[in-house]
């Protein structure tokens, strides 16, 4: 299955909507999406997981690295909604 990841600001802060499955293959789109937001120097961006059906290892390493990246510049990443497959 394929990985769409889309980007939006709203009320101050970046929302990424991730839907697919997030693993080996996939995984590198939505780091490229975090990247260019850190980029941006965005202080606050939620990720919104409810339509990730899958999260893998390496999934769960971008999403890490993005939180370090952004608490190392003040901000801060939050997961919003993951499905209890992804959660767990």
């Amino acid at each position: 299955m394929e990985l769409n990841v889309s980007t939006a600001s709203q009320e101050g802060h970046a929302v990424v909507t991730a839907t697919g499955e997030l693993d080996l293959y996939t995984a590198p789109r939505l780091q490229a999406a975090l990247a260019g937001l850190l980029r941006e120097q965005v202080d606050r961006i939620v990720v919104d997981l409810s339509g990730v059906e899958f999260c893998d290892s390496t999934g769960m390493n971008v999403l890490l690295a993005a939180m370090k990246r952004l608490k190392e510049q003040g901000g801060s990443l939050e997961l919003a909604a993951p499905r209890p497959a992804v959660r767990r």
